[in-house]
């Protein structure tokens, strides 16, 4: 897949999806909650898990977890989801971090990112939003929910912008928005099954 660069930081867009953790709080306190979920992660990164993102929490750990991923995974491509706020973005430059997806188009939000240099992708799913973040110079748009995306909305009317689907989408759904045009899909509850990572993503990256 090409590596296009944004107008103000660059994601390499690898492989097909992003892995979404949103994690409960019990993992910043439990010791064998946490330890099980970096056995399962380390088993996908070398399968070779290329893409992950963490919901933000206002959790005091939130940032030392996130870091210990970091540090654990320098070279997996890792940002933040759910950024509501400035100090969403504020903890995620911190870490360092390489991007960070909001839900929905927040303008005030991306201008915020704009000024610190850092990548924020938008969550669109109506035209009017989609062209003024365009208009701001965004060249990585989330599409979401992908499933009441404004019908108005033709992604391949706009071939300088890499789109991303998600929205209740699990590793299944790869190949159909690959084929539509999407450069990667958000994979979010549909990845955890049972509190285990979906045994078809260790399928799917064992395969590809």
């Amino acid at each position: 897949m090409n590596i296009k660069e944004d107008s103000f930081s660059g994601l390499p867009i690898k492989e097909s999806f992003f892995l979404l953790v949103k994690p409960q709080d019990n993992i910043y306190t439990n010791t064998s909650i946490r330890n099980s979920f970096f056995e399962e992660l380390e088993s996908l990164v070398k399968l070779g898990l290329k893409n992950i993102e963490i919901s933000w929490s206002k959790h005091e750990n939130w940032v030392d977890f996130v870091s210990d991923i970091k540090f654990k995974y320098p070279r997996i491509n890792l940002g933040s989801a759910s950024i509501v706020n400035k100090q969403s973005i504020d903890d995620s430059l911190k870490i360092g971090l390489n991007f960070s997806m909001m839900k929905f188009w927040d303008k005030d939000l991306f201008n915020y990112a704009q000024s610190k240099n850092y990548l924020l992708i938008p969550g669109i799913n109506k035209l009017k939003d989609l062209r003024e973040a365009i208009n701001l110079n965004c060249k990585i748009v989330k599409i979401y929910p992908i499933k009441s995306k404004d019908n108005s909305i033709d992604i391949l009317h706009f071939g300088s912008i890499d789109f991303i689907a998600a929205g209740g989408l699990s590793i299944n759904d790869v190949k159909t928005y690959k084929s539509l045009g999407y450069k990667a899909i958000v994979i979010g509850d549909k990845g955890i099954i049972k509190k285990k990572f979906d045994t078809k993503i260790f399928e799917w990256l064992n395969n590809n």
